[in-house]
């Protein structure tokens, strides 16, 4: 089979591995045909971090958690890459009940049980089953363990059953290519919050998370929020932003200064700036009570908070990698039952084949796509 491998900055390549085959009664094997390229993939694909962030861990200028997440040399190449797919079910082991070949799934990017502490806490970025390091995932790498990546001809899910999740009938793969991570990502951001602030205001700051910026001002329009402020640089953003009905702000320039938040106070704000700067300028925009939920990489140990202006102003500080599975049930269901679309923020559809170049793409969110082959379909 074929695995898209990230071999160095810029440069991407199709790989043959052997088919993965089940190995526990409980495991599945599906076939990803829709693909989303993750906010976070976008750093090593354009920018030559290696060895940069391999020297700031040794120095002590980026958090050495990374490490443990991404290798001791972050993000070298080759391994394989993509964590965002839709995906069909082709072969299921005999205690899997709940799924047949041909169901079309979401696979979350996090690998987990369903049944440990953790998992039943709702944490199951953090299964305590499934993870040998800080995370068990796809696409990041041995250090995140042996899975692989989502860009590939098959796959093999462990926990099949509590793992995947089956698309509402009707709903289009395209339109959730990104739900097994930067979909899912905002809607923790923005929906459940805004269940208990009927009506609330909201501010997202894009940039570094361009889609998840971008997904979470369409949801929280879409959840009533009484004003929804997307605030960036990049033109092709602020129009999509524009277009899911948010108000879009345009900075003058790409590092984000106090000038440019909109004066007014919010209830919650998004930040996807990846910087320091950004979660100054989000926390100070809060209202009384308010939340802040972070979606970058804070590369830095001694990220600085205001923490004397949090407390004065009862504000809340939500940080954390993204629990995917517990949300996807809801998250597809709205989606299906109110047409939210999703794929406005896809900015480049490109064959499944043309992976290796697409995936160098300098583009607000890549979708790589092809036909589900229909095994077993009912």
């Amino acid at each position: 089979m074929r695995e898209l491998q990230f071999v160095r900055t810029g440069h991407l390549e199709w790989w043959e591995r052997p088919d993965p085959v089940l190995e526990a009664s409980g495991d599945a094997i599906v076939r990803p045909f829709v693909a989303g390229r993750c906010d976070g993939d976008t750093m090593p694909i354009h920018r030559h971090v290696s060895r940069a962030m391999q020297l700031g861990i040794l120095a002590g200028f980026v958090d050495p958690v990374v490490a443990s997440i991404c290798g001791p040399v972050p993000f070298r190449g080759p391994f394989a890459i993509g964590h965002e797919c839709v995906a069909e079910v082709l072969e299921v082991g005999p205690e899997v009940t709940g799924l047949a070949p041909g169901d079309v799934v979401v696979v979350p990017w996090a690998v987990s049980c369903g049944h440990c502490r953790e998992c039943v806490r709702g944490l199951t970025a953090k299964c305590a089953t499934t993870r040998e390091n800080t995370l068990a995932a796809f696409g990041f790498g041995p250090a995140s363990g042996s899975w692989g990546g989502m860009v590939a001809d098959r796959l093999r899910i462990p926990h099949a059953d509590h793992m995947l999740v089956r698309l509402p009938d009707g709903l289009d793969p395209l339109r959730v290519a990104a739900a097994s991570d930067n979909l899912a990502d905002a809607w923790r951001c923005v929906v459940p919050p805004l269940a208990l602030r009927p009506g609330g205001s909201v501010l997202v700051l894009g940039g570094a998370a361009q889609s998840i910026g971008l997904y979470a001002a369409g949801l929280a329009v879409a959840h009533g929020a009484e004003v929804v402020d997307y605030v960036d640089h990049r033109e092709e953003r602020l129009a999509i932003a524009e277009k899911l009905g948010a108000r879009p702000h345009r900075t003058g320039r790409k590092k984000l200064r106090a000038a440019d938040i909109p004066p007014r106070r919010y209830d919650l704000a998004v930040e996807g700036t990846s910087t320091a700067v950004g979660v100054d300028l989000a926390l100070r925009s809060l209202e009384p009570g308010g939340i802040c939920t972070p979606v970058g990489y804070y590369l830095p140990p001694g990220t600085k908070v205001p923490l004397m202006h949090m407390y004065a102003n009862d504000a809340t500080l939500k940080i954390g990698v993204s629990n995917v599975r517990p949300i996807l049930p809801e998250l597809l269901e709205f989606v299906a039952r109110t047409g939210f679309p999703a794929e406005q923020v896809t900015t480049l559809l490109a064959d499944w084949d043309d992976a290796p170049d697409a995936y160098t793409a300098h583009t607000t969110k890549l979708v790589l796509h092809r036909p589900p082959l229909g095994v077993g379909a009912r």
